[in-house]
């Protein structure tokens, strides 16, 4: 006959034998949470700098001064910190972002969640996909060398250095974020309500418009807020193909500078530690912060305010 093991037996094995296993299992937690607390401590820790030096910033420069002001003139003699002219330059380039990459990413998303085919689908996504892997410094050096020339050869006034090339390259950039994160959000609206709609006698196209669409509207919104403040946070496009000439002005056409341009002017500069154009980098720095979290909160706001539960 076999010897029979009681479960008491058993547990009294176990423990013997786990102590070590006891051990581990009480320090997983412990390491799970240091792991999860890394980026809560570096945004804290990024915060703290930025704050610290911006307002070392602002007992230097009037507040009123760095937000009502119109002219950016950070290395002249008479230096001037209006940074309205920079956050009109971010916005100009991202606009014009915005205006391509939209309509272009909602149609791939379109297409690949409603017309293209398992096997397209499977090519043309990761396809799609690499374009967010490009270095954006090569992004960089492909609008200035070979967008704005393309640009001028039709449009001669356009100059070296404007908004639209890049503009239009961050537009190329953001693409398969609107693409891939609206498509994901069509994909996932119910095969039964597509049919539906077609049983009741709609068209492909109307199905996809009026009934997938909205119904993903919450998912769609949210992948052109990101995107949007992805294009606002760009640096190397912008650096490269856009200029550093701050100016308070609507025209698309000429030589401009946005917030990370700066950044980065002054970086690889010689601007001296402790000068008010030194600490200038991290008040505008904070602003740029601000503003992208500004837009993460819109992002989440219309998640959960279109949010479609099936």
């Amino acid at each position: 006959m076999e010897n029979k093991i009681s479960v008491q037996d058993l547990i009294a094995q176990n423990k013997s034998k786990g102590s070590s296993k006891n051990v581990i299992e009480k320090m997983i937690p412990f390491i799970l949470v240091v792991i999860a607390s890394i980026s809560i401590l570096t945004t804290i820790g990024i915060l703290v700098t930025l704050l610290t030096e911006t307002i070392t910033f602002f007992t230097r420069v009037s507040f009123a001064d760095f937000f009502l002001e119109t002219e950016w003139n950070a290395f002249g003699q008479d230096p001037k910190f209006g940074i309205i002219s920079l956050i009109l330059g971010t916005l100009k380039v991202t606009f014009i972002a915005t205006i391509f990459a939209v309509p272009v990413g909602l149609g791939a998303a379109l297409y690949l969640s409603e017309y293209a085919s398992d096997t397209a689908r499977r090519i043309i996504k990761p396809i799609l996909e690499i374009l967010a892997g490009i270095p954006t410094i090569v992004y960089g050096f492909f609008a200035l060398t070979f967008v704005t020339p393309l640009i001028r050869s039709v449009w001669p006034d356009l100059g070296s250095f404007n908004a639209i090339s890049p503009g239009l390259v961050i537009g190329i950039m953001i693409v398969p974020m609107i693409a891939s994160l609206s498509e994901d959000a069509m994909s996932a609206v119910p095969q039964a309500i597509r049919e539906g709609a077609l049983g009741l006698g709609s068209t492909k196209l109307e199905t996809a418009l009026k009934v997938v669409f909205p119904a993903a509207l919450s998912g769609i919104l949210a992948s052109i807020v990101l995107a949007v403040s992805r294009a606002i946070g760009e640096t190397m496009i912008v650096s490269l193909a856009a200029g550093s000439s701050p100016e308070f002005s609507l025209d698309f056409t000429n030589s401009l500078q946005t917030m990370t341009a700066f950044i980065v002017q002054v970086a690889t500069g010689d601007a001296t530690y402790g000068s008010d154009i030194y600490y200038s980098i991290y008040a505008v720095g904070f602003t740029l912060f601000v503003f992208t979290l500004i837009m993460n909160f819109i992002s989440q706001w219309v998640t959960r305010k279109f949010r479609e539960e099936y």
